[in-house]
């Protein structure tokens, strides 16, 4: 993802990480993908109150870093950004990346049709991950 993120996660709305690329360093991925998670279903309370099915993106802004979250289906794209980058320039890159995601998990959900216990990102390597947060 050309946007000079520190971190981008993949998770499910259940909070289970999927994938990691980018500067770990002391953070914990597994209790931010559940946080994240909960967020995400705290905030669709919130858009149902106010007639909404959910909120399609989120962000936090910090003093150092800051998150953006992005709703594809049933999978959550985050991004942990600091002053190196721009939230406007992570919400771009974001919605482009969100788009490539939610085309390649319809394809796989169609290509899977006929598993039961598959899922839809099953399939994808971690190589295609990476592909798809490295394209400039």
């Amino acid at each position: 993802m050309d946007s000079a993120a520190r971190l981008v996660v993949l998770v499910d709305k259940d909070g289970q990480q999927i994938a990691v690329h980018g500067e770990l360093g002391e953070l914990d991925t597994t209790s931010l993908a559940s946080l994240v998670a909960g967020n995400v279903a705290a905030t669709g309370g919130m858009a149902k109150l106010i007639g909404e099915r959910e909120f399609p993106t989120l962000s936090h802004e910090g003093e150092r870093e800051s998150i953006h979250i992005s709703v594809i289906g049933r999978v959550l794209l985050v991004v942990v950004f600091d002053d190196r980058s721009s939230l406007g320039l992570v919400k771009l890159r974001s919605k482009q990346i969100s788009q490539e995601l939610a085309a390649a998990f319809a394809e796989i959900e169609r290509d899977s049709e006929f598993a039961t216990d598959a899922l839809p990102f099953d399939e994808i390597t971690d190589e295609e991950i990476d592909s798809l947060f490295s394209q400039t």
